[in-house]
């Protein structure tokens, strides 16, 4: 078919105003996927909320409203709830992200309304009603296990396996610190099962640490398969919040659809 000049230049002026009102295929986050400023972080066992300072840092600095949970560690409804309480003040969108123990948490809050996305660091993720620890029994025991210590129903880390398994990437002067201020946990805490699982619904994020002797990175990698979650994985410890910052940060921000 041949055009003559007028009809030419007619489907000319069309096809780059088309182009011009096309966006860029990255100013659109992934399908599914809201864009959030504000950042909900749970720790787990063996730490505190300040175990998200590096990371937090990082988020502050790309212009994020992040929020530290101070998980009491006490029961499973206790620990929800003052998830849940961090995730009522928010203002918009929100990401949630849990580290080891907390996992449970991200799942469990994560049906919450303000929740857009989840993220997990070296963490649980079971499904509703999931005997985790049963799971967890399918894999090789983490060398950390043996170093829980308990007096009466309150469990903690000996300083040697803090050192040796929780946190083996870390400068010793700043593992001992953190050993210092780690918050024990309440036996009754891992009983508790999950009613939800909001990676199911929810766009969900993983971040493997390759050299964790917490919790068996073939079981993270299980876990992160079976949600068909965007994964990262870092050469780390269980301890990837502290020691590859950077890294767990860059994957919060991509949640946030960023």
């Amino acid at each position: 078919m041949v055009m003559d000049r007028r009809t030419f230049n007619t489907v000319l002026a069309a096809a780059v105003a088309a182009a011009a009102s096309t966006k860029p295929a990255l100013a659109t986050p992934a399908a599914g996927l809201v864009r959030a400023d504000n950042i909900v972080l749970a720790h787990g066992l063996f730490a505190d909320g300040s175990c998200w300072t590096e990371v937090i840092a990082r988020l502050q600095a790309a212009g994020m409203n992040a929020t530290a949970v101070q998980n009491p560690l006490t029961t499973l409804p206790e620990a929800v709830l003052a998830v849940q309480r961090v995730l009522d003040r928010q203002d918009g969108p929100t990401v949630l992200v849990g580290h080891s123990f907390s996992g449970v948490l991200v799942t469990e809050n994560g049906v919450h309304p303000k929740v857009s996305s989840l993220v997990y660091v070296a963490a649980r993720a079971p499904d509703a009603g999931e005997d985790y620890t049963a799971l967890a029994k399918t894999y090789p025991t983490p060398p950390a296990s043996a170093g829980i210590v308990f007096d009466g129903e309150e469990g903690r880390l000996t300083r040697e396996a803090f050192l040796r398994d929780f946190a083996s990437d870390l400068p010793r002067e700043k593992a001992l610190v953190l050993h210092a201020v780690q918050q024990p946990f309440q036996k009754a805490l891992l009983a508790g099962r999950t009613s939800n699982a909001a990676w199911r619904s929810k766009p969900s994020f993983y971040a493997v640490s390759a050299d964790d002797r917490t919790i068996n990175p073939d079981l993270q990698r299980f876990m992160a398969k079976r949600m068909g979650a965007t994964t990262i994985e870092v050469k780390a410890s269980h301890l990837s919040l502290i020691s590859q910052p950077d890294a767990i940060a860059a994957l919060i921000l991509k949640a946030a659809g960023r």
